[in-house]
């Protein structure tokens, strides 16, 4: 995790989630960005991914439902900057309901060898350390899912 300010945004926070998962880039980056794996792994622990929409290609854009134990659903979305298949994704990111600028993520898979890759989510633009907080947590849980979904897949 990183609390700095980016460089390119003064006054707003960057953070970096980190994890390695037994999975190749390619299968990690297809579950990343194909709605029918999304909606199976995506959100913490207690949120369920209600539906997902993803245009991947540059200008595409892409909407998550994210629906918390109350039944409250809350909206991610943004378009794609950069989409390197398998190795790199850059998308805007707003939150519905929410305000503000859209924030900025990347996300990198780097293979450490055939098995194991690391899985690096740099989420850029935050806007204060409450919503950084929020977001390492959100984080967190999306990659333990992720994790979970892979290795379960190759059961």
């Amino acid at each position: 995790m990183s609390g700095e300010s980016d460089p390119t945004d003064t006054g707003k926070l960057v953070l970096v989630v980190r994890r390695r998962i037994e999975a190749d880039a390619h299968r990690l980056f297809e579950a990343w960005t194909r709605p029918e794996h999304l909606r199976s792994w995506w959100g913490p622990k207690s949120v369920r991914c209600s539906d997902a929409e993803v245009d991947l290609r540059v200008g595409g854009r892409y909407r998550i439902v994210n629906e918390l134990p109350d039944g409250t659903q809350i909206v991610i979305s943004g378009a794609f900057t950069l989409v390197e298949a398998p190795r790199r994704l850059v998308y805007t990111w707003t939150v519905t309901p929410g305000d503000g600028e859209p924030e900025l993520v990347t996300v990198c898979f780097d293979p450490i060898d055939d098995t194991i890759t690391e899985v690096i989510v740099t989420h850029a633009r935050i806007a204060n350390p409450r919503l950084r907080d929020s977001h390492q947590a959100g984080w967190d849980g999306c990659l333990d899912g992720l994790a979970a979904y892979v290795e379960d897949a190759a059961r």
